[in-house]
């Protein structure tokens, strides 16, 4: 299965800041993936279906794509099997890593 491409993303990455919290309504089994902002509401399309986490993961990715940071710096806090979810970024500190 080949990945899709994601184009015409909304650029977020001016709300990237530690701590931040993003609410979103996620549209899985959608035609294309895609990303919408209407009045402060995040819209997040996947083609991924809501089965073992694979939309959650999709929107993990494209939500992290569009704030131009690593995937793994988002985390899902809420509505792990809603359409309604709540992600938070929460960067790693560089001086806390372990070498």
């Amino acid at each position: 299965m080949a990945k899709s491409k994601l184009r015409d993303l909304p650029d977020l990455s001016a709300q990237a800041h530690a701590g931040t919290t993003f609410h979103l309504k996620v549209t899985p089994k959608a035609p294309r993936d895609r990303v919408v902002v209407e009045d402060g509401q995040i819209r997040v399309f996947v083609t991924a279906p809501p089965d073992s986490g694979k939309a959650n993961h999709a929107v993990q990715v494209i939500l992290a794509k569009c704030l131009g940071v690593a995937p793994s710096t988002l985390s899902l806090k809420q509505g792990q099997t809603s359409r309604s979810k709540v992600f938070v970024y929460a960067p790693q500190d560089p001086v806390s890593r372990i070498w």
